[in-house]
């Protein structure tokens, strides 16, 4: 071998030492910070206790990235490693289909830790009328296909809102909202659009005798343009609400909350998405809120189990605690303390 094939080996092999190096280096630094994806309802009560976590702890801020619920729960039962999250926040419970899916990538242990309640709600601009729902006008708004009134069902037929009621603005039929990876839509079509389905006697009834073409005709949303699929930023619902009146949006309550001052929340069965209602349980489109954490990770990456205990502290999400101001219904105190015990002790999950 010649001097300048030698060379060029030395070259090589300490350019691969390098690249080898610098991938362990980024694979540790990785590991270095809490990973925590899902949610985009659970994001800003996340962000913020992650920003408390890191000021007031030695630990590194966590990541929080918002994907949508069913999108982090993928991303987190991807298997256990650096490059796969550590928490997924979710606005619905875990699906046993994704605890299987966990489980298949070695994720086998997981830790489920209800945060507290949200509700869902329909929002117009403050300068647009007021809108007073039925859980029936929604459904047959938005549902992709309604009853005929010969005991079938037909293409959603309305264009307006006066067409479904006349006591409704003679306004089309423009509501934005998230798509089918956001544990919102699922609240959305069980709560909301299921509510709205079994006001009509038949199409309740063929829950017992026919469940997967009750949930098709329940949860299927119409594709025609009146349902407009806006992503996972619930923020950029709230600007383009604020560029056209006549659209209405749906976010978590916290949401509203948050942009009182440009939008309001239509009342759904007479009942006002304020936060007594949703807490006394009587707004009708409210739900729990989630994250889980992958046990695998906790004494891998450094922090974690910190950052649960100032979740799950009484000054974070008690009643007086600092994610109320951000729009989280908080649990009572029994329920809460079940879920701190859970969290500080790492309970694995049992559906």
């Amino acid at each position: 071998m010649g001097r300048d094939d030698e060379f060029g080996k030395t070259a090589m092999l300490a350019k691969l030492t390098l690249i080898t190096l610098a991938a362990m280096s980024g694979a540790a630094a990785a590991q270095e910070r809490i990973s925590i994806v899902g949610s985009s309802t659970v994001f800003p009560f996340a962000t913020t206790v992650a920003e408390h976590f890191g000021k007031n702890t030695n630990f590194a801020t966590p990541v929080v990235e918002s994907t949508g619920s069913g999108g982090g729960l993928r991303l987190f039962c991807a298997g256990v490693g650096a490059d796969t999250p550590d928490i997924a926040n979710a606005s619905r419970r875990i699906k046993a289909s994704e605890v299987a899916t966990c489980a298949e990538n070695g994720v086998t242990e997981i830790t489920e830790v209800k945060i507290g309640y949200d509700g869902i709600v329909l929002a117009n601009a403050r300068q647009a009328t007021p809108f007073d729902l039925s859980l029936r006008d929604i459904f047959l708004a938005l549902a992709a296909n309604v009853p005929d009134g010969n005991g079938g069902t037909m293409p959603n037929p309305y264009d307006t809102w006066d067409q479904i009621n006349p006591d409704l603005p003679s306004i089309a039929i423009e509501v934005m909202g998230p798509p089918p990876t956001s544990g919102t839509r699922d609240a959305f079509a069980e709560l909301a659009m299921e509510g709205g389905c079994r006001t009509f006697d038949w199409i309740a009834d063929l829950k017992s005798t026919d469940k997967p073409a009750y949930k098709a005709l329940c949860h299927t949303l119409r594709e025609d343009g009146a349902y407009i699929e806006a992503g996972e930023n619930d923020n950029l619902i709230v600007q383009k609400l604020v560029a056209n009146p006549d659209a209405l949006g749906i976010f978590g309550f916290s949401f509203l909350e948050q942009n009182s001052d440009v939008v309001q929340g239509a009342s759904i069965d007479g009942v006002a998405p304020t936060f007594d209602d949703i807490s006394a349980g009587d707004y009708p489109v409210s739900r729990s809120l989630y994250f889980y954490v992958k046990n695998a990770h906790v004494g891998q990456v450094p922090g974690i189990e910190a950052y649960l205990a100032e979740f799950t502290d009484e000054d974070t999400w008690g009643e007086y605690g600092y994610l109320t101001d951000k729009g989280l219904i908080p649990m009572d105190e029994e329920e809460a303390a079940r879920y701190a015990e859970d969290a500080a002790s790492l309970v694995p999950l049992s559906l």
